[in-house]
């Protein structure tokens, strides 16, 4: 099923066994997944008549055997153009990856199936993760599903309606005052404990599902790539994840040509990889402690593990890193759900917000196929939404023309 060969630290390159449990590398960077691209003989045309989900790419992931697969049918998110707010913005061809129809509302489904799959056929049974929402709500759902165990703690201001989908899923949820970082120290206890830590980028496996993403955009684009893929960027899984299933299907020669241009989105009031990558450095030093707060509460990430596969994956590609301030964040959410009907959690629209930035500079020409991601749904923010109040008319009320 898998043509999964061994597993590659992203910093060093030593190399570990897959086939048993594994965390961080022991210079303490993020573990890959790396195949043996020789032994996969599907091809596109046979991928195009299997079931439409991720698990289409099963030789390009981590799991061995079908009978440990965890799937609740995620994948095949469609690919959506926004006419109206491409016109508004410049861009001709603006598209749409909607990735709140997934299972559990967001993307996070994607890595917690995969993950939790790989997880449950090497025999581990409990799992504990930091969560600023959504990824806590997608692994304890997943975990409930393969009869696994799941905690998780989230920072007090994450999304309501996410900690209640983990309660709802079984999983022991705790909630600290403070920010994601203050909810990995707590779940470091547990880790202690003999729980299997599944934060980001501390096992390997989050990445490879997060990956199919960029798998499915080349194939719904007829196996191509798009001139920019923009990306909301917290601990960027979902980038490093995008670059590394490009360079899988570059070395099949199932693709060929450049490399979209890779843009990381962030908020101004949580930047660290646009500091870097403006800077120049090869690694992002962590936003100041307490002072991380953004409205697009998933990319609250003050500090990843990943911040130098992020920066080489835009680098190498072209690309480069935006920060919008909320208040462009908020309009538009509110912009695009009236004209296209797509309304965004808040990091999808940090990417409407950053595209029409970009174009403003010149940085994009208009010309250009772009394919924003829009993470999750924005119902698993409802608490945070902005809705103005209607008029409350009597019920022999005429309505005004």
């Amino acid at each position: 099923m898998s043509a999964l060969s061994h597993l590659e630290c992203g910093r060093c390159g030593e190399k570990y066994d897959a086939d048993v449990p594994q965390n961080l590398c022991s210079c303490g960077r993020p573990l890959l997944a790396r195949y043996d691209l020789d032994h996969v003989a599907v091809t596109p045309a046979e991928i195009k008549g299997r079931a439409p989900d991720l698990w289409r790419y099963r030789e390009l992931l981590p799991v061995r055997e079908a009978r440990h697969v965890v799937t609740l049918g995620e994948g095949m998110s469609p690919l959506v153009p926004i006419p109206r707010t491409g016109a508004r913005l410049g861009l001709s061809r603006l598209l749409v990856k909607d990735e709140g129809l997934l299972p559990t509302g967001s993307f996070k489904a994607r890595g917690a199936a995969v993950g939790v799959s790989r997880a449950h056929e090497l025999g581990i049974e409990r799992i504990t993760m930091p969560t600023n929402g959504n990824a806590g709500a997608a692994w304890a759902t997943y975990a409930a599903r393969a009869g696994m165990r799941a905690l998780v703690v989230a920072p007090a201001r994450a999304p309501a309606f996410t900690r209640a989908e983990a309660v709802l899923a079984g999983a022991r949820v705790h909630v600290v005052d403070g920010l994601i970082a203050d909810a990995g120290r707590l779940a470091a206890q547990a880790i202690d404990r003999g729980w299997f830590n599944t934060a980001t980028l501390k096992e390997p496996y989050r990445v490879e599902g997060k990956k199919t993403m960029g798998l499915e955009i080349v194939e719904q684009l007829g196996w191509r790539m798009p001139d920019v893929i923009v990306y909301p960027t917290g601990g960027g899984v979902g980038l490093i994840g995008i670059r590394k299933a490009l360079d899988e299907l570059l070395a099949l020669g199932w693709i060929s040509g450049p490399l979209p241009r890779l843009v990381a989105v962030q908020s101004t009031g949580c930047a660290p990889i646009v500091r870097a990558f403006e800077a120049g450095a090869a690694t992002a030093d962590p936003w100041p402690a307490g002072q991380a707060r953004t409205h697009a509460f998933g990319i609250n990430v003050a500090g990843t593990l990943g911040d130098f596969l992020v920066l080489d994956a835009i680098r190498d590609s072209g690309g480069t890193a935006v920060a919008v301030p909320d208040e462009a964040i908020v309009a538009a959410q509110a912009a695009c759900a009236a004209a296209d009907g797509m309304l965004m959690c808040p990091e999808g629209a940090a990417t409407v917000a950053a595209a029409e930035h970009l174009r403003g500079t010149g940085w994009l020409t208009g010309d250009e196929e772009v394919v924003l991601l829009n993470t999750g749904a924005a119902a698993n923010y409802a608490d945070t939404l902005a809705l103005p109040s209607p008029e409350l008319l009597a019920p022999d009320a005429v309505l005004p023309d």
